[in-house]
Order: structure tokens, then sequence, then C-alpha cells
């Protein structure tokens, strides 16, 4: 018999048996994968908490007014209480983290919140990002560790800091300083992790130095309910007891049958882990649970390509480059935060750049000047003019946009879709253009148009639960024993994205309440 059973061993996941263990309470982890972290470990490990300790030392004042007032006005639908249960319980979350794992944690200079402008909105951002994490903290385990979204070389280790400007290198004395740091990293003894891998590595010694067990190749099939609450799990035939569960198992996002049902789109686009098929939800519904948010992901542009898709972060914001519909018409500002562009878009949809640009940045991880591969021919069209791509791609309107869009750019103002007027449209803009960084004409062939379908991160649908995470029936009564947090609850974001992090914030703020209120009912 345990205490808590945790089902999933993300970020969520852990931070809950984190602070259960660390009350004293018999723990246990238990996760589907062969390896330990799930879309955590595959994220850029950012985490968006207003008011943290970490921003503050940094420099950067926060208040709970401006959060709360942020909050209200782009996630208004959201109920209040779980927006101020959030704020309120986020930066104890991110003391505790740091307290009782390996882990630490720095701003993310200048990432702006993603509608910095709006009240309570900061233009220099709120996310932090872990420091480095050396491997040797956590022993002969890095081995479970889910392999990351992106590899890179042996012995490169990238933080989201540096991303910002190593897609400058052609173009920023910084961006090449930031590559001579990176090379100088794999020179520090013992191997390191940055982003997710450091977060959910971290988080796992965390557990580690409690004896926490986190159990891989655990496949929850069903909560048991027993005298009129939930008591344990079932995996396959065998019952393991408990007297809480929580239930951090991820998202739906590789679940063929609710995509399919709820949004009417399939798996092939996701990047969120492998083994995030909605169990959870889905044993949390059989339960009796309400859910919430079923239609919504964390939406982001991706390009399709043979070994899946590339979620698009700075590629659409650097100037050079328009999204266009299948007639060939833009329909968004493309550098708008990645949930909005996905909400724009209706059908076919291309991404097309020019010489120039393909000369300055890199794409999709190639490095700037480089060819793109031939690998690539599905999802990649090239033409030495933009009559001959317009025909190619089928976009009659093509020419006319990019004559328009050439006008703007010199300009410098975007009159149609305001690309570049905010300080999140900016940050991966590109600082040496003048006199917008978002803005630069389509002018240098060949000419290049990049498929682009509605990827995602991970759904953000799931149980819908109270201020301490608790899982509710459709009537608002709560069902004793059972709790949720991260993508198998439904998003306190609702159908909006507030800042880089806003994923991992929450998921480990809500797996944080479950467990103090658990240790608070044990007492």
């Amino acid at each position: 018999m345990y205490d808590v059973i945790v089902v999933g061993s993300g970020a969520a996941g852990m931070t809950a048996a984190l602070c259960t263990a660390q009350h004293g309470l018999r723990t246990l982890v238990v996760e589907k994968a062969a390896h330990f972290g799930g879309s955590t470990a595959r994220s850029g490990g950012g985490i968006w908490v207003p008011n943290n300790h970490v921003v503050a030392a940094a420099g950067r004042p926060d208040s709970p007014e401006q959060a709360a007032t942020y909050l209200e006005h782009i996630a208004g639908d959201v109920p209040a209480d779980l927006r101020e249960a959030f704020l309120d319980a986020g930066p104890a979350m991110i003391a505790f983290v740091v307290a009782h794992t390996p882990l630490k944690f720095r701003w993310v200079r200048d990432y702006a919140d993603y509608y910095p402008e709006a009240p309570g909105g900061q233009p220099r951002g709120r996310s932090v990002e872990p420091l480095p994490f050396n491997t040797k903290l956590l022993g002969e385990e890095i081995k479970d560790l889910e392999p990351p979204y992106v590899p890179t070389p042996a012995g490169i280790v990238i933080t989201q800091s540096d991303y910002k400007w190593l897609t400058l290198i052609g173009r920023h004395p910084r961006g090449l300083l930031t590559a001579v740091k990176v090379f100088a990293r794999r020179f520090l003894p013992g191997r390191r992790l940055t982003m997710g891998q450091a977060l959910a590595a971290g988080l796992r010694a965390g557990l580690k130095s409690l004896n926490v067990e986190v159990r891989l190749d655990t496949a929850m099939t069903d909560l048991h309910y027993e005298n009129g609450r939930i008591a344990g799990i079932l995996v396959g035939e065998k019952l393991i007891l408990a007297k809480h569960v929580v239930l951090a198992a991820g998202g739906f996002e590789h679940n063929e049958q609710l995509r399919k049902q709820h949004q009417d789109i399939g798996t092939e686009w996701t990047v969120g882990a492998k083994a995030n098929t909605g169990d959870g939800i889905e044993a949390g519904v059989r339960a009796g649970a309400a859910v919430g948010l079923m239609d919504e992901a964390w939406w982001g542009p991706s390009v399709p390509l043979p070994r899946g898709p590339f979620f698009l972060l700075a590629e659409r914001s650097l100037p050079g480059c328009v999204l266009v519909n299948s007639t060939g018409q833009r329909f968004v500002n493309e550098a708008a935060p990645y949930i909005d562009v996905v909400k724009a878009m209706n059908g076919k949809t291309w991404l097309v750049f020019d010489h120039a640009y393909r000369s300055r940045y890199p794409f999709c991880g190639i490095p700037p000047r480089r060819p793109l591969p031939r690998r690539w021919k599905d999802s990649v069209l090239t033409a030495g003019s933009l009559e001959e791509l317009a025909q190619q791609a089928d976009l009659p309107a093509l020419v006319d946009t990019v004559r328009r869009f050439n006008t703007l750019a010199v300009e410098g103002k975007d009159t149609d879709f305001h690309r570049g007027d905010s300080a999140y449209d900016r940050y991966y803009g590109d600082p040496r253009n003048h006199p917008n960084p978002n803005l630069a004409p389509l002018t240098t062939g060949p000419f290049y148009a990049v498929k682009i379908v509605p990827g995602d991160l991970g759904t953000k649908g799931g149980l819908k639960t109270d201020t301490r995470a608790r899982v509710l029936r459709e009537d608002g009564s709560v069902i004793d024993g059972l709790y949720a947090a991260g993508n198998t609850m439904a998003s306190v974001m609702g159908h909006t994205y507030a800042g880089a992090g806003a994923t991992l914030g929450p998921a480990m703020t809500f797996g944080y309440l479950a467990a103090l209120d658990i240790t608070g009912g044990m007492r």
C-alpha cells in the first residue's frame, strides 16, 4: 500500500511526487514508457511562473496584481479561482524545486510574454529555464531519460537563451560568440544537459535522493475504485493500492480516435512524447470525471519532414519570409504566438522565402547557406522566380502578395498584419535588419515554398479540476482520492498561451498543489 501513486514522470508528476515524498509519504511513480521525462524532456524547458524569485533576483520587478490582470485579459474564460491558485502557488513551487533538487534556474532574458502589450504583460518576460545540469548528479539512471525532440551533436548543449542568438550566427557578433560559448561547454568536466532534458533529469535526481521509485514500462490500465473513492490503479491485472492517485500522464496527442473525435486532426504532426495516448484522461472519464478544452492543443506551425514534424519558432519571425494560404495570400502576422498562427490557418499553408533569407538564417536546423536536404523534397519547392514558384505550388495570388509585402518591408511598417509591432515579434527578429527587425523584401532567387501544417507540442484538454488539483465530476463534486496535473488536466491557460513555459509552469504548479492537498489531508 502506497500513500500516493503518481501516473506519469514528466515535470507535473515528478513535482507532485517530490513534494509528497518530501513530506514523508510513501510515493510511487509509474511511467508507461521505457524512459522517464515524457514531453518535458523533449521540450525547451522554459517555465512561465509570474512573480518568481529567479526573475526578481535578475532585477525584473513583477507583482501578483500585474500577473492577475494579464491572465484575466488573455484567459478570462478560465475560472478566476483556478487562475488565482496558479499565480499564488507558482512562486512557492519554484522555490520548493530549487530547495529540494540540484536544479537552478535563470531568467530567459527579454523573452517577452506572448502578449506583452496586453494589460499586465511583460515585454521583457517572466520565463525561467534550468541552468546546465551535470549528469553525474543522477548517475546511471541518466540512461533512462527520454531523448530530446531535436538531438544535438555529442557534447553540444544549447539553452533557450542560446537559441535566440544561434539563429543569428551569420548576422550578429553575439551569434558567433554564443556559438563559441556553446562549443566551449564540450570541455567542461562531466556531461551537461540543458532545456527540458535538464529539468527532467534534475527532478529525477530530487526523487532519487528521497528513494522514490520511478517504475518504467508500467502502463496504468485503469483506476481502482473502492469504498466511494479512488484507492489505487490497475497495471494489467495487477492492483497497486494507494490512498491517493495523481494523474499526470500527458495529453492525448497520440490517440488517433480522440484527436479525430475532438479536433478533426490525426496524430502525425505532434512532437509530444509517443506514450501520450490519453490513458489518464480516459481512466478519469470512466471514473466519472468531467473534461474540458478537448478541442485544444499547444498548437504551432510545423514543417512535415521525413523524420517527423519540425516545430517552427524563430524561422517565421525572421525577415524575408511570408506565410500564405492556398491561394498565395497572407493571412496572419507570421511572427505572432504560434498558437495564434495555427488558429488562423485554414487549409493548405506555405512559408515562402528567398535566397537572401536562406543565406542569412538557419532553417529547421540546417545552417545558413547550406542546401536543404533532398529528402525534404515532398515538403519543399524551389524555383528561380516567384512566377515559377507560384505556378509550381498553385498559388495564383503569390506574386501580388509578395509585391505588396515588399513595399511594406521597405517602409518598415506592416500595416496589413502588424508584424514587428510587438516585443514578442521582435524577440526572434534580426536586430541588424532595419528599419524593422522582422521585415525584409523577398527579391533574390531562388525562391522557396515550404509546406506548413498545424502541429503541436501536445494537447491541452483534459480532466476538470478545482484549485487543489482534485478531479471534478460534471456536477462540480470531487472524486475523492483523484488528482490531475499537466496535460492530463484541462489547462488553466484556456484557449491561449501566456508565454514561454506556460505549459510547464502550470503543470508543475498543479502537481505541487495536488501534493499540498494530499499532505495537508494526511496530517
